[in-house]
């Protein structure tokens, strides 16, 4: 008989401090955070794709001030193309136009030139134009 008092004795005091423990956990743990919301925005649009020829009439082409833009001059030849004023030449063949990436952020005229190999006469392919950003 006593042997039933104890058992009944511990398994009341086990019910009584279970849910105490189980608040007192509550209470130290940090609230679970919100979970994040992706909203959609503004299509990414890429660089700008400009082209020039060193062999046809020279062109203009204009980029806005701030805008990333891929430069590709087609040649029939191998030489070099150089972007005059911001510092950029690379190597074009007949089947491998030069490519450049460019980022320019002030306005300005920027010639197009090709250096046959060899030689030391350029050939003007035409002019990068950055234009201002228009006032928002």
């Amino acid at each position: 008989m006593l042997f039933v008092i104890v058992l009944g004795l511990a398994a009341l005091a086990a019910s009584l401090s279970r849910p105490g423990s189980e608040r007192s956990n509550r209470r130290a743990q940090p609230p679970a955070p919100a979970t994040p919301t992706v909203e959609p925005g503004p299509a990414a649009t890429g660089p700008a794709r400009l082209s020039f020829t060193a062999n046809g009439r020279p062109v203009t082409r204009r980029l806005q001030a701030g805008h990333a833009a891929t430069v590709t001059v087609r040649v029939r030849e191998a030489g070099q193309v150089e972007l005059q004023g911001l510092g950029l030449t690379t190597a074009a063949e007949a089947f491998t136009p030069a490519r450049f990436e460019v980022l320019v952020r002030r306005p300005g005229r920027y010639p197009v030139r090709f250096i046959p190999a060899g030689r030391t006469q350029t050939r003007t392919a035409g002019v990068l134009q950055v234009v201002a950003r228009p006032p928002t």
